[in-house]
């Protein structure tokens, strides 16, 4: 197979979607790889080193996307790069479709085969292909929140840690996944008094076990909400539900609970956030004030620290795409439920029906999809 990878054209994002060393895995099995010009410049992993992988360096985004079969990226496909698919691509990247309509309608029109990294499963349910990212957007959510109580930034002018003598900053951690556990150990770590709410008693136990009464956790109630917000000083949204669109857990009527100069970090914003005020800021702008809460957006927060991130994400995602690569779609996906399960659009057809709950419009199973590929 010939497999594809576009330099990224988001604001400010610097990860790859195949290391060097990930290339020489694809050519050892008998794949050509080509690499977009400067692709991973930015990160230390120069054309030099592709080639010594044994990619084949090329010009630009639209020689990868006329030679290759399967493209492998990071982050969604901007507008520009969705109208260089065809048909006969496969498309192997994150796509977050459930809060974007004109992404969703551009990938429909394409005829391409589009599998998501955040929906791929592994057999205990969880979610392998999103995880290292959520370790570090879990982490740096933390070093956001304490740049954004600076006053600089607008914020109040705290420091997460405090000092003798001072007391320590409030932070309420939204949902206690991979996002909020990595979050909660960064704070634990700054010395910031740290509550986790979440849904599962399960969850709440692990916290407890892992980090005594070092971290507060109370079951998520509107009410529990309600009552930390008026004391936070940082509030880290981390929830997910899979594929889907993130539920509001905090109105903008909350908000004016919160202290002036507060902080929140909507680390859900890919899903379309979990604040209601939220909208997505890029690297370059990051931050906004409604209601007088700083608040961080950024859509792509790993991308500021892509080489770890990249690295991070290779490892998790080189088995799939050698199997993608190696296998062909139809079989790959036909031979792994769990690979199956990060189908979100083939030949026109979307087949996450928790994006089309989320949009308003019909969609099929994954597995009635995979029939459309023969």
């Amino acid at each position: 197979m010939i497999v594809g990878v576009p330099k990224e054209i988001k604001n400010h994002e610097y990860r790859v979607g195949l290391t060097p060393e990930a290339v020489h895995a694809l050519v050892e099995a008998g794949h050509d790889v080509l690499v977009e010009q400067a692709a991973g410049e930015a990160i230390g992993f120069t054309d030099a080193l592709y080639e010594q992988a044994g990619a084949r360096i090329v010009p630009d985004a639209d020689a990868v996307f006329d030679g290759a079969e399967m493209i492998v990226k990071v982050k969604e496909p901007q507008a520009v790069e969705r109208k260089r698919l065809k048909p006969h691509h496969t498309l192997f990247t994150y796509l977050h479709l459930a809060p974007d309509v004109p992404q969703t309608d551009d990938l429909l029109a394409s005829g391409a085969t589009c599998i998501a990294y955040e929906t791929v499963t592994d057999n205990a349910g969880r979610l392998p292909l999103l995880a290292p990212m959520s370790e570090v957007a879990g982490r740096m959510s933390i070093q956001a929140g304490a740049r954004c109580l600076e006053r600089s930034m607008g914020g109040r002018g705290v420091l997460l840690a405090g000092v003798p003598g001072v007391e320590a900053a409030n932070v309420v951690i939204l949902g206690g996944g991979v996002v909020g556990f990595n979050a909660a150990q960064m704070a634990v770590g700054m010395g910031a008094n740290v509550t986790v709410l979440d849904k599962s008693i399960d969850v709440l136990r692990r916290f407890d076990a892992q980090f005594g009464n070092r971290v507060q956790t109370r079951f998520s109630t509107a009410h529990a909400i309600e009552e930390l917000l008026p004391k936070a000083d940082l509030v880290i949204g981390a929830v997910l539900i899979p594929g889907a669109a993130a539920p509001k857990l905090v109105r903008r009527e909350h908000l004016k609970l919160m202290k002036d100069g507060a902080a929140v970090v909507d680390v859900a914003i890919d899903q379309g956030g979990c604040f209601e005020t939220s909208r997505a800021t890029t690297h370059a702008e990051p931050t906004f004030i409604e209601e007088g809460v700083v608040h961080y957006c950024v859509a792509n927060m790993p991308g500021a620290v892509a080489r770890t991130s990249t690295l991070a994400l290779n490892n998790a995602t080189l088995p799939f795409v050698l199997a993608l690569a190696n296998k062909g779609a139809a079989r790959a996906l036909a031979e792994d439920a769990n690979l199956l399960n990060g189908l979100n659009v083939v030949k026109g057809q979307l087949t996450r029906p928790e994006v089309g709950a989320a949009q308003n419009r019909p969609a099929m199973t994954p597995e009635e999809g995979l029939k459309l590929l023969g």
